[in-house]
């Protein structure tokens, strides 16, 4: 090789490496800048539902009729998509429509969303079902509600629709898990499925040959009635103990009283007959313990958590007016929404409890003399979150929009970077197959795509963000910006939303 030649690949390979250091100095530089990560935690709702019209997004007007044509359980089109009742049979408020999406909001269905609408059914193997290995075509036939799960807004009526087109709106964000809120938060905080190996047998669903939940023999195609399973909410518990459905924390405040004879600081050990078993005390990692360990403030803000604690250290026989219930200010505190009180190093009367467990109310009162944490999860009270079947997306809107306002005035908004995100899609469709694969897809997720806005003087301005990420992607994040240790159920080719940032 002749001097001229080495010469040229030596500055060459120097070229790389400056440009490499470059791009991991600007990447720094961007990271050091962030100085309070807010993580706003609302519910139930797909990306297609609420942001299928969004300008510029991968929405509605772009799905195929193959990915939105839904079928039955014989595998063949539904003649049009019928709307069930609690009871399962056609609810005569709602007409019969083409088997296509619809305006929820327009006719003929007209339900604003200042309304509320029936609750799909959300649960592990319902979600895997609906999926059904990308082709999203099975959302109506694997539903209680059949076809009301096509249904979506114009979202542009919205308070946060501003708000994402003002900073960045992300269309190809994934919830962790399949199913619902109780695994999903999980993935928030910890990339995992909690253990329960000794629960018992009426907490596990009835699975077939094929894996799928056991069909009772009544249960139609899908064309005149909804499905009928055994296991009414798909259970609970896996055959072999992952708690993978909605499972009650072994601390208060839990939809299971206390016992009898036993501390009110604590659900009863042998739970009771909605609720099943509570989940024994959890010892995974979570991100508040790699956050702990590196020295780094953090706080779960909960709207509701005091008044749900004095609600669920009331003995059984008492009246609950604040766990799961309406009753008392509205607050409909829902307990299986609060990750970090199912794990031993948060139980009762422990300095971590007492430090990371905090009230909504403390939340607000930070952000308005600026002492918030660097790392700050918010989850709203179940009546703020736009869960339907018991709130209005609208309430909900004008909740997380009031809290962005006050974060955009806060003292500490210049360093700050937003997530608002869902925990899952409520059993909406969405027309975007989850990524699978090796580095994406496992036995728990990705599930259906969510919507998710980043909001802070350091994102890009009016951008659509379509890197690929699931809630795994905001754990990647922060245990990027803090050099914190790995989590090891965050998924390898999840992006970490720096791509959102200038």
């Amino acid at each position: 090789m002749n001097r001229t030649l080495k010469r040229a690949i030596m500055l060459a390979v120097i070229g790389i490496v400056a440009s490499g250091s470059t791009a991991a100095a600007t990447a720094d530089a961007r990271l050091a800048g962030i100085k309070n990560i807010v993580v706003i935690y609302a519910e139930n709702h797909s990306f297609d539902n609420m942001y299928g019209m969004f300008p510029g997004a991968n929405g509605i007007s772009r799905a195929t009729p193959e990915q939105y044509t839904q079928l039955d359980h014989d595998g063949k089109p539904l003649k049009e998509l019928i709307v069930f009742g609690p009871d399962g049979k056609p609810d005569a408020s709602y007409p019969r429509m083409p088997n296509a999406p619809f305006r929820i909001d327009a006719p003929p269905v007209n339900r604003s969303p200042t309304q509320m609408v029936l609750g799909p059914v959300h649960a592990f193997y319902h979600n895997q079902e609906q999926i059904n290995g990308g082709k999203n075509n099975m959302f109506a036939a694997v539903s209680n509600v059949g076809g009301l799960t096509m249904g979506y807004y114009d979202g542009s009526q919205l308070k946060l629709w501003q708000w994402a087109k003002d900073y960045t709106l992300a269309d190809n964000f994934f919830m962790g898990a399949f199913g619902g809120s109780f695994l999903n938060h999980q993935y928030l905080i910890c990339a995992c499925t909690p253990k329960f190996p000794n629960a018992s047998q009426g907490m596990q669903p009835r699975l077939d040959a094929n894996g799928k939940l056991e069909r009772r023999p009544e249960s139609g195609s899908a064309s005149q009635a909804a499905v009928k399973i055994y296991s009414s909410g798909g259970g609970q518990i896996t055959p072999d103990g992952y708690a993978m459905g909605t499972t009650q924390p072994p601390y208060q405040p839990s939809g299971i009283a206390p016992a009898p004879s036993g501390s009110p600081d604590f659900a009863d050990p042998q739970g009771n007959q909605a609720s099943g078993l509570p989940l024994p005390p959890q010892t995974a990692v979570t991100i508040g313990d790699t956050l702990s360990k590196k020295g780094v403030n953090w706080a779960w803000f909960s709207g509701g958590y005091n008044l749900a604690l004095a609600d669920g250290k009331q003995p059984a026989s008492a009246k609950r007016k604040v766990i799961y219930s309406n009753e008392n200010q509205g607050v409909n505190f829902q307990a299986h929404h609060q990750p970090f009180n199912y794990f031993a190093r948060f139980a009762p009367q422990t300095k971590d409890r007492e430090k990371h467990l905090k009230d909504g109310d403390d939340f607000f009162q930070s952000i308005a003399i600026g002492n918030l944490p660097a790392v700050s999860f918010y989850k709203p009270k179940g009546m703020d979150t736009q869960h339907p079947s018991y709130t209005t997306i609208a309430k909900g809107d004008a909740h997380i929009a009031e809290v962005l306002t006050k974060l955009k005035a806060s003292p500490q908004w210049k360093d700050m970077l937003v997530v608002v995100t869902y925990d899952e899609n409520g059993g909406f469709w969405d027309h975007v197959a989850p990524p699978s694969g090796a580095g994406w897809g496992d036995r728990w997720g990705p599930g259906t795509r969510i919507p998710t806005l980043l909001i802070g003087p350091s994102v890009k301005r009016g951008y659509i963000d379509s890197t690929p990420y699931d809630t795994t992607s905001i754990l990647k994040f922060i245990t990027k910006r803090f050099d914190l240790e790995p989590l090891a159920g965050v998924r390898a080719k999840a992006g970490d939303l720096m791509n959102a940032l200038k």
